[in-house]
């Protein structure tokens, strides 16, 4: 069985609204049923499990009902950061599926993914264990570690741009989340793996997969 994570607990602070970035509208649908539908219309997609702060939870069932997506069998209480909510997705689903299911982790506003992606993603996990959708950096990429002066430079050939879905096998996120409850503020669910010592596979993404964050986001994802 394979099952869609949808992380859907942004705040936008970054946006400068009232109103949380994934309920923000694009053509008359909030972002995250657009993030939804994806999944709901992929044809290896079993299941989606919503997961959300639990002042929104009632709200989220209703946009289920209004928009006919019934591939949504969960809509759950996530946690503070991000880390935490993907932990409470992959437990929740851990105890209801086979541990060689294939759990893929998405944001709420990533709602550009395309049947391409979420394929490969089931593929590369069944195979491998976990795998990261990536594109690679066009542009060179430094480090700086006080925001003012340039500490160093990286070889651009080996920077890749991190997006999701980020895919696993059951098992396999959920022994990394276990070993890794004492390691808070990990914002990716990959590096969990693979600082556990697991295998990570390498999905290519696109650019139209845009996570909305800011304005500029928001307008371009509406393009």
């Amino acid at each position: 069985m394979n099952i869609g994570a949808i992380l859907a607990g942004g705040k936008g602070l970054r946006m400068g609204g009232s109103v949380p970035k994934q309920f923000l509208d694009i053509g008359g649908k909030p972002i995250l049923v657009h993030t939804i539908e994806k999944f709901q219309r992929h044809p290896e997609i079993d299941e989606i499990c919503v997961v959300c702060p639990v002042e929104h939870c009632d709200f989220i069932w209703e946009l289920v009902n209004q928009h006919g997506l019934n591939k949504v069998k969960y809509v759950i209480p996530g946690g503070r950061e991000r880390q935490e909510s993907s932990l409470v997705a992959t437990e929740a689903m851990y105890h209801q599926h086979e541990p060689d299911d294939i759990l893929l982790i998405h944001d709420g506003a990533r709602p550009n993914v395309d049947e391409r992606i979420i394929s490969e993603n089931i593929k590369m996990a069944s195979n491998i264990g976990a795998c990261n959708t990536v594109i690679p950096s066009q542009d060179t990429i430094l480090t700086s570690k006080d925001g003012k002066m340039v500490s160093g430079y990286t070889n651009r050939s080996e920077m890749y741009l991190v997006q999701t879905p980020q895919s696993f096998k059951l098992k396999v996120i959920y022994d990394a989340h276990i070993k890794s409850v004492e390691k808070p503020g990990i914002t990716d669910d990959c590096s969990l793996v693979y600082l556990c010592g697991g295998e990570v596979g390498l999905v290519e993404g696109s650019k139209a997969n845009v996570k909305v964050t800011t304005p500029e986001d928001l307008q371009l994802v509406k393009y």
